[in-house]
Parts: C-alpha cells; structure tokens; sequence
C-alpha cells in the first residue's frame, strides 16, 4: 500500500507540472483574460477537475503560474548559491545581472512573457509576488550589494541601491518582441554587451552610493557667495 501511494503521488506531481506549463504558456500568449480553464484541460489532456484539484481554482492556477514564472527568472536556490560563493562580491553582482538577462531574454519558455504582461497590466494576483517570492529572494540580493557598497542591512539606501540595480534588468522583460524597433534592437543585441552594460552601469553607480555615505560632507551642496553674504548682513 505504501507503494501505491508514493506512484499515486508522483502520478500526482506529473499532472500538475504538466497543467502548470500548459497553463503558462496559453497565459503567455493568449492573456488570462482570454484563457479559460477549458483551455488548459484540453491542451493538458486532464479534465477540469485535475485543475480544480491541484490549484483549487482558475486564480489559484494563475497565480501559480506567476510563482513558477518568477522561480524561472531567478530563484531562491541559484540566489543561495551564488551568495555562498567565495568570489568577489562585484563578480556575484555581474553573474546575478547575468542569470538575470539571459532569463528574461529567453527565446524558449514563457515565463519571461507571462511576467511581461503581468508588469505591463497588473492585476491583484501580482500581489501573490509581493508577499511571497520576492521577499524571499531580497535579502540574498541585498547581501551582494552591502558587500559592494558597505551600507549595512535595513539602511533604506541600500534598498534604493537594489531598485537601481534590478529595475534596468526587469525592464528587459517588458521589451518583447514587435514591441517597437527599438525593443527589437535592444533584444538583438549580444546578451554578453548587455550583460556588461547593466553591470559597469550598476557597480560604478554602486561605488558611488558608497563612497557618497562614508564621506556624507563630501559634495554637500555649498551655500552660494551671495547667500553666504547676505546672510553675514543680517547678523
């Protein structure tokens, strides 16, 4: 008996992997508007009840979908590994911005479009992101970058350090394909150009932060001559 269920288990695991990938792609091209669970269960060849089963319903299956979207863009695993690594926090930066782009300028899979429509046209579900997947992942990211600029965990410039570094690689998500010319161009460049682009972009902005919070006097914005005057005449 105890057999029985283990095969029924992964019996189990198969049909959901299975509903889960159909279900991405369908939502990856069609929109969750226009794609029903009907849809899923023919291209999946289960009935509705498998989806009914594995997901609870059809929000339950999209927003599972964007959780194994976004697990494909970058996940807690790769984040774990990278951050035990004994390089370079500025190489773990570059190999971070790396996983990012060729992820997100895949040509095979559909998690990058399925997270291209979420962003572009949001709905409640990315909420499932906000709460889950994303918090997870934060502090891994956040340990590089106060590695790279000093600023220690929970100072609220490091996570404006992280939007910097993160926001340019995201918007690679949102410029598909026949989007304009220059999103076709963007997306034509040499993943390796692209690579080095973000990252020399992002550590000398980094470096920047950095040396700006260990010295805070230096480049503080001087009162002008006049000012400095006219405020000597009224004392």
């Amino acid at each position: 008996m105890k057999k029985a269920n283990r095969t029924q288990r992964t019996d189990g695991e198969i049909t959901r992997s299975r509903i889960l990938d159909v279900a991405g792609e369908l939502l990856a091209f069609t929109g969750f508007a226009e794609t029903t669970n009907k849809m899923i269960a023919a291209k999946a060849e289960v009935d509705l009840a498998s989806i009914n089963y594995h997901f609870g319903s059809r929000n339950g299956l999209y927003q599972a979908v964007l959780v194994e979207a976004h697990r494909r863009l970058v996940s807690v695993q790769g984040l774990q590994q990278l951050v035990a690594t004994e390089v370079p926090a500025r190489e773990k930066l570059k190999a971070l911005i790396e996983m990012l782009v060729e992820s997100a300028t895949a040509d095979d899979g559909w998690h990058a479009r399925v997270l291209s429509r979420e962003i572009l046209a949001p709905s409640s579900h990315l909420q499932t992101l906000l709460e889950s997947e994303i918090p997870a992942k934060m502090p891994f990211i956040l340990t590089i970058l106060s590695e790279i600029t000093a600023i220690p965990s929970g100072d609220p410039m490091l996570l404006r350090c992280l939007i910097s570094v993160v926001a340019p690689c995201a918007m690679l998500l949102v410029v598909g394909r026949n989007v304009s010319r220059v999103a076709d161009e963007i997306r034509h460049m040499p993943r390796r150009d692209l690579v080095d682009h973000l990252y020399t972009f992002a550590v000398g902005g980094l470096e920047a932060i950095g040396q700006s919070r260990s010295t805070p006097m230096h480049g503080a914005p001087q009162p002008a001559p006049m000012a400095v005057l006219t405020r000597a005449g009224k004392s």
